[in-house]
């Protein structure tokens, strides 16, 4: 039994920016030599969120619009009250989707579905470097 700690560094735009970073988790996977297991990808910080989605421009917006609809950036939040930092739409966002996914790693492949990519969301409202994790267990 392995357990594997990598790590990638994503720069994004904010305001429900939408990456693809299946390929940096499967190079991740390349260098730990795990061939089966559970790959747990995970966003370090309260205003970004890792998922799933076909990543296509048409769906991406879809998913931006309907998390537009759940946690609007334009309505009061507490948190802008106690901070000031405008945020408190990105923190809401991050704690609905959640920080990390985890799938199956099955002969050193991520088990997914033909058009299902691992996707970073970060929704801050500025641009940032996120540091993302990708935690491998197995053998």
């Amino acid at each position: 039994m392995a357990v594997v700690l990598k790590e990638f560094q994503v720069s994004t735009k904010g305001f429900t920016d939408v990456i693809d970073v299946t390929d940096n988790v499967r190079r991740a996977l390349s260098q730990s030599k795990v061939q089966n297991g559970l790959v747990t990808v995970s966003v370090a910080g309260s205003t970004a969120a890792v998922s799933t989605i076909e990543f296509e421009s048409g769906v991406v917006q879809d998913l931006r619009d309907a998390i537009e609809r759940m946690a609007p950036v334009d309505i009061a939040y507490k948190h802008d009250l106690r901070w000031h930092d405008g945020n408190g739409f990105a923190h809401v966002r991050a704690a609905m989707i959640g920080s990390s996914f985890s799938v199956p790693l099955h002969s050193g492949d991520l088990v997914l579905g033909t058009w299902q990519q691992i996707v970073l969301l970060d929704f801050d409202n500025r641009p940032r470097s996120r540091r993302v994790f990708v935690q491998i267990i197995g053998e």
